[in-house]
């Protein structure tokens, strides 16, 4: 596949037609930069996260899981260095009021809407969402929407340590919704107001303990993109330049994928030093130190932190499994996912609705047996596979008039299109051994 065949327009149209991802409000004229996921975009995010939290459990070191609240007060923004500068540069034009981040524009030149220079002074844009609590709006009930979700982990840390009796090193592992009230959001899931993310903070004891486990977490990501099924060549790791690293990081690498847009941002993993618990620690007047019973002495842990958007990843995965091309004279549509994550694991057809009844019986069995399945008898057998394909279905059992003397069904797989009689008996194995 040449990388002309996918595009934008090509995922956004799929995902409205196939149910993956729908304009939130879309009824009341959409809601820039929020999205709702239908039934297969739900089942496809839910497999994506289950991945990850499988690797990042899977390993010697103890990972536990977390879940922290949305809100939060403005003292713990404030410690994280949030309030201060967690903000985008803004600029408006003065001629048809578009507004833009500045650096997507060239100031130089005229507004990319209205062809007029006439910028106004670039400004900072404080990027998080601004509440209040309770019936009086007033300073003292001040809150903000998370703009991520790392910093629950931070204030909790002691929290989990003391109560899980864990052993450092070990990680806190958290998916949940973060906001961020973007200038511009763009690139349909790429840059959103509304996200989900997937973060791990992993504690170590000191420095070179956390050089050490940066450096493994790098490797240890590849695997999981590999699990994914991404096309390894159009996945890179950019370590990032000394004047583009935070001031607390001791090392940060990008996981990039080449969009069509370009090459971007997939996950960051960085090496926090102690920054973040000795910020909570000297702005909350609580000690977040541990004592190593060794050395009789305490220390404050450094943070290795690993972090993906599900819907940037959720998107990447769309852009890295669509394909097309032609049978028998016309344009096939194919996701062609990892089975691990494929949203329906498989279909039953019946190859005339007279054939229903056993059909469904299968249908039936192997949806009690836990696989996500769809059953579908509606139009030629050709059009059901083409739809099965456009949602990424690994494989096609179809029941024909041979079922009802052999008792098999045709195995058809989606990849390759090759045709296999299986026993009813053995359809169950079949999906299991596909799923390992």
């Amino acid at each position: 596949m040449t990388p002309e065949t996918v595009n934008l327009d090509k995922i956004v149209a799929l995902c409205k037609r196939r149910g993956f991802v729908f304009q939130s409000a879309e009824i009341y004229a959409g809601l820039n930069g929020v999205y709702d996921f239908g039934p297969l975009g739900t089942q496809l995010r839910n497999n994506i996260k289950s991945l990850w939290l499988k690797h990042m459990t899977q390993w010697p070191e103890e990972v536990v899981q977390m879940d922290g609240s949305i809100l939060g007060s403005g003292q713990v923004w404030e410690a994280s260095g949030h309030l201060k500068n967690f903000s985008d540069p803004l600029v408006d034009c003065t001629n048809c009021k578009k507004r833009y981040r500045a650096d997507d524009v060239d100031l130089a030149r005229v507004c990319p809407s209205c062809g007029i220079k006439a910028w106004t002074d670039v400004r900072q844009f404080q990027l998080m969402f601004e509440t209040n609590l309770g019936a009086m709006a007033d300073s003292a009930s001040k809150a903000y929407l998370r703009p991520e979700t790392a910093q629950a982990i931070f204030i909790n840390f002691k929290n989990v340590f003391s109560s899980c009796r864990v052993k450092m090193p070990f990680g806190i592992a958290q998916i949940g919704k973060a906001f961020r009230n973007e200038i511009t959001p763009k690139q349909f899931l790429f840059r959103l107001r509304e996200f989900e993310q997937m973060e791990m903070e992993f504690f170590c004891k000191n420095e070179t303990t956390a050089a050490h486990f940066f450096d493994l977490w790098i490797e240890r990501r590849r695997m999981f993109y590999q699990d994914l099924g991404i096309d390894a060549n159009k996945l890179r790791i950019r370590p990032h330049e000394a004047d583009e690293l935070s001031h607390y990081s001791r090392g940060t690498v990008d996981y990039e994928y080449n969009f069509p847009f370009g090459w971007k941002e997939l996950e960051g993993i960085a090496n926090r030093g102690d920054f973040d618990l000795s910020q909570h620690s000297k702005h909350s007047g609580k000690e977040l130190a541990v004592f190593d019973e060794e050395t009789k002495s305490s220390y404050v842990p450094h943070v290795v932190e690993c972090s993906v958007g599900v819907d940037r990843l959720f998107l990447t995965l769309l852009f890295d499994a669509y394909q097309e091309d032609e049978v028998e004279g016309e344009v096939r549509t194919t996701l062609k996912l990892s089975p691990k994550i494929a949203p329906v694991k498989a279909a039953v057809l019946s190859l005339v609705k007279k054939l229903n009844e056993p059909a469904e019986k299968l249908y039936t069995s192997l949806k009690q047996a836990g696989f996500a399945v769809q059953f579908d008898d509606s139009g030629s057998i050709g059009k059901r596979y083409r739809r099965q394909d456009e949602i990424g279905t690994p494989v096609c059992f179809t029941v024909d008039f041979e079922t009802l003397d052999d008792n098999c069904v045709t195995a058809r797989n989606r990849d390759t299109l090759v045709q296999a009689r299986i026993g009813l008996d053995n359809v169950e194995e079949y999906l299991r051994k596909m799923l390992e």
